[in-house]
């Protein structure tokens, strides 16, 4: 012990600070070690000894919901989920490897009217129109996209045509599966795809680094990851899916894209309730999100965009799900209103915008005395909150007793809107149901229901009056405001109603 204490001493006489350690000798070797201590400590330093020690990786606890860290294990995290602490390893950060302590004399900000570039970005044709529609008009080089939906909903169909199509037409697409072997991709291709092009690459790899390996020495012009949640790299520890692995994950494939302009499509699961599964953190690094829905037991399949920072967010694309793969609608309100009957009760065609184009779909309600305790309210694709509304306007303003009243509202064809357009038509469909009514001309009913009974007006509603004339109905309802601007010469031989509120649109739809 004397002769640390010596050595420490010859230390701090030359300048050096002096922290504090556990050393473990022998005491029969203590004059061995004193020379070696002396010199090797003093020549080195303390600084020098600190940073050639191997340092401890520290271990915390990482929610797979929201990403929150915690030293300790806890059964409830911060955003409500249970049971989604999963222990991480978190390697330091080495000061020379920690750019956020250094600083540059590179960075230098520019004048923004200096910026080159207008915002016209060079858009790639994907061979698949609604594709194209919901991305915008195209990919964008080096935009990274993210898709999403149930299992067996149709995303890797429709992500192995347009890769098929985009190798016919760019060059070489390199698909990295992480799920599939090589050879049931294949059997999807053949299936779907037809001719398959020789620049069209299959990779089934699951390592990070050696699918950028991959890409260095292929140098694709379109690259899909199938899927992110099993994809990992090997600076981490934890498994593929966890928070740190998608979050690394992510960024190497921003960086990927960004440097190299090339488009990148990821998959990502979803949880049970629908909502994108693993960190939101991926949502914010990618340029665009988009998500599959459809029914299993129908072949309609609905393409939505939630993020778009190269064009809108209110479009949709509409696909049908053949057994040769994913086949576009091109009239959307037809595939819906093909089986829907002329003349039923509690059956009402409403109307929503989505983007740049009118789909007209119907909506059915059905009312039942309620047996027993509280009388039941279902909507399936329409709002629940706003059915409650709607109803407590029937009941106040148009003398319908609803409280001893079952309601059922579905929304045919697996159409989910959120407008307030179908409002009018909502409750058309529950008073028709109610009385027993059916409506003897081919109406549409469009408008937004205020709680004092009056309608609001909508927008696009002369859009949506000409789809109606092309498909042939007879005559819409709509706010009175919205009637008023509409051209008479564009929708003739359809007659335009225009009311002021519900009362008025129930004498209408009555052909009072």
């Amino acid at each position: 012990m004397r002769v640390l204490f010596f050595c420490a001493g010859e230390v701090m006489a030359k300048g050096f600070k002096i922290g504090f350690c556990l050393i473990t000798i022998d005491t029969e070797c203590e004059v061995c070690y004193t020379d070696s201590i002396r010199t090797n400590v003093c020549e080195i330093g303390t600084e020098e000894v600190s940073r050639s020690m191997a340092k401890k990786a520290k271990t915390v606890y990482v929610c797979q919901e929201c990403g929150y860290e915690s030293g300790k294990w806890i059964g409830q995290c911060i955003c409500g989920a249970w049971n989604t602490m999963v222990e991480e390893k978190v390697l330091p950060v080495s000061a020379e490897g920690d750019f956020r302590r250094r600083g540059t004399a590179e960075a230098k900000p520019n004048r923004l009217k200096d910026v080159a570039g207008s915002g016209d970005y060079i858009r790639i044709d994907t061979g698949i129109r609604e594709l194209n529609r919901v991305l915008g008009g195209g990919l964008v080089k080096g935009s990274l996209t993210l898709i999403s939906g149930e299992p067996g909903i149709g995303k890797s169909t429709m992500i192995i045509q347009a890769a098929a199509n985009l190798a016919k037409s760019l060059g070489t697409v390199l698909y990295v599966s992480g799920e599939e072997s090589e050879a049931q991709i294949k059997m999807r291709a053949d299936r779907v795809c037809g001719e398959i092009s020789d620049n069209l690459y299959i990779l089934a790899e699951t390592n990070m680094e050696n699918i950028t390996a991959a890409c260095e020495n292929l140098k694709p012009k379109f690259l899909i990851i199938d899927s992110i949640q099993t994809m990992y790299t090997q600076m981490l520890d934890s498994v593929p899916g966890s928070v740190s692995q998608v979050r690394d994950v992510g960024n190497r494939l921003m960086q990927l894209g960004k440097t190299n302009e090339l488009p990148v499509f990821i998959v990502a699961h979803v949880t049970k309730n629908g909502e994108l599964a693993g960190p939101k953190i991926v949502e914010h690094l990618v340029d665009c999100v988009l998500n599959f829905t459809g029914e299993r037991d129908q072949d309609l399949r609905i393409l939505r965009v939630f993020k778009n920072r190269f064009g809108t967010t209110s479009e949709i694309g509409a696909f049908q799900m053949e057994e040769g793969g994913l086949r576009e609608i091109n009239n959307l309100s037809a595939t819906f209103l093909e089986s829907t009957s002329a003349s039923a009760e509690g059956s009402v065609i409403t109307a929503v915008y989505e983007g740049s184009r009118p789909v007209l779909f119907e909506i059915q309600a059905l009312t039942a005395p309620a047996n027993v305790g509280f009388a039941r309210r279902t909507a399936v694709g329409a709002d629940s909150q706003r059915l409650n509304m709607i109803l407590a306007v029937l009941e106040k303003k148009a003398g319908m007793t609803m409280i001893n009243q079952d309601v059922y509202v579905n929304v045919v064809g697996g159409m989910k809107p959120d407008s307030t357009s179908v409002d009018l038509g909502v409750a058309l469909a529950i008073y028709s149901s109610m009385r027993g009514i059916a409506c003897a001309k081919r109406t549409i009913a469009v408008g937004e229901v205020g709680l004092t009974g009056d309608l609001r007006s909508i927008q696009n509603a002369d859009k949506i009056a000409m789809e109606a004339v092309r498909m042939g109905y007879e005559q819409i309802i709509l706010p009175a405001k919205n009637a008023a601007r509409i051209d008479r010469k564009k929708t003739a031989g359809c007659n335009i109603i225009g009311v002021k509120n519900i009362y008025e649109a129930i004498d209408a739809f009555r052909g009072e």
